[in-house]
């Protein structure tokens, strides 16, 4: 269950593919602990803002500026300001869930004699997981920036989110590292 997530995109009119007279406000929405992709309907009165960070559950006794989670929805299903939006706000959640995302460059295995986890992350060849698995000999790393600096890898945070995204949008692979099917 979704605690919080990024709205992409706000429809005050609804989605224009919405049939009937009364069309409730939309907004379009990535989760922040799933990596799920939601419709949302906003309270009466409340308007969101692209970018902005929301809860979607009751915080120390104050309701959520949503009324309900509509559905979850596939990539092809975002606007075309959504799917702008979604990078920016995929780089928010790695960077302030660093941890998590570190986790995989720390603890990541080898799938088979001749192929590594880290290799499913865009612009990572051999050469470059061979740099990060000998420096991750030398101790975890820390931060984006230890492994920049520790390996040249420049925004391995960037990658992470290109991945996301690769995986959001249904990308044929039988790896999934950080959404769920």
């Amino acid at each position: 269950m979704e605690a919080y997530a990024y709205i992409l995109d706000y429809l005050p009119n609804g989605r224009s593919t919405e049939h009937g007279f009364h069309r409730e406000p939309t907004a379009l929405a990535v989760g922040v602990g799933e990596l799920k992709l939601l419709e949302i309907v906003p309270r009466p009165g409340v308007a969101l803002t692209p970018g902005g960070r929301i809860p979607l559950l009751p915080e120390g006794g104050v309701a959520p500026p949503i009324d309900h989670v509509r559905r979850r929805i596939g990539y092809e299903e975002l606007t075309a300001a959504s799917r702008t939006e979604l990078p920016l706000a995929l780089e928010k959640i790695v960077l302030a869930e660093a941890p998590r995302f570190l986790r995989f460059f720390n603890e990541s295995e080898s799938i088979s004699p001749r192929f590594h986890l880290l290799e499913l992350l865009p612009g990572v060849g051999k050469k470059t997981m061979l740099a990060l698995i000998e420096e991750r000999k030398k101790g975890p790393y820390a931060s984006f920036e230890d492994i920049d600096r520790r390996t040249h890898l420049h925004h391995p945070e960037r990658l992470i989110v290109e991945r996301i995204v690769q995986e959001l949008s249904g990308a044929p692979d039988k790896y999934r590292l950080f959404v769920a099917p």
